[in-house]
């Protein structure tokens, strides 16, 4: 994620032994001890990544617990945390530098009919036929869509529905442009709602990689 994300964010990639690191208290009382060894480990991994970005930053490695099924980062920190099968990322900046940050990881494959018809707007749709068909371009939106959510929620303080997002991508840049449907906006219960949220995506090595910030005001 590092080469999607400005130098200001600090940027920690999941290792090998990461995947069965410590978890500190306030992070392993938000696992359920029923919790299956996937979520285990990925909630696992997530949580030694922020804590190796904290350190990034110049912080201590504190404890990034969660709620509302989003990391709860420390004051003046804002980030964000990814993970798919075999990848772990997670990513912070302090908030003088970065208003919200984003990003998101899958498998580059094929998404069903359904998950399609559930992420993909018509003129999206009408937009992918258009495209260099050696990529699985519905699957590039579902992960950028993943992340303007993540950037969206902690300004905002509600979640978008993935047809809230209107996308449009630049193959050649390897950017994109997400649209919040004005329904949204007028919603929002915060001064200076985004409208507008640009990305960067990559596709290679069997992932879709993405990410995006705000600026600060």
């Amino acid at each position: 994620m590092r080469d999607l994300l400005p130098p200001t964010v600090a940027v920690a990639v999941a290792g090998p032994d990461d995947w069965v690191g410590e978890l500190l208290a306030a992070e392993q009382a938000c696992l359920s001890d029923q919790a299956v060894p996937t979520r285990r480990r990925d909630f696992t991994a997530g949580r030694v990544c922020a804590r190796r970005a904290l350190t990034g930053l110049g912080l201590p490695p504190t404890a990034v617990p969660a709620a509302d099924r989003a990391p709860v980062w420390p004051a003046g920190v804002v980030g964000t945390i990814t993970h798919t099968a075999g990848y772990c990322a997670a990513a912070a900046a302090h908030v003088s530098d970065i208003r919200s940050v984003g990003m998101d990881a899958e498998q580059h494959r094929e998404i069903s009919p359904g998950v399609r018809r559930l992420v993909l707007l018509p003129e999206e749709e009408a937009s992918l036929a258009r495209l260099p068909s050696d990529i699985f371009w519905p699957v590039v939106l579902f992960s950028a869509k993943e992340t303007v959510y993540k950037v969206w929620h902690p300004v905002v303080g509600s979640w978008l529905d993935f047809q809230d997002a209107r996308l449009d991508i630049d193959p050649d840049a390897g950017t994109f442009t997400a649209r919040i449907a004005p329904a949204r906006i007028a919603e929002a219960q915060v001064d200076d709602p985004p409208s507008t949220i640009s990305g960067r995506f990559v596709v290679a090595d069997g992932l879709v990689r993405t990410a995006a910030v705000l600026p600060p005001r």
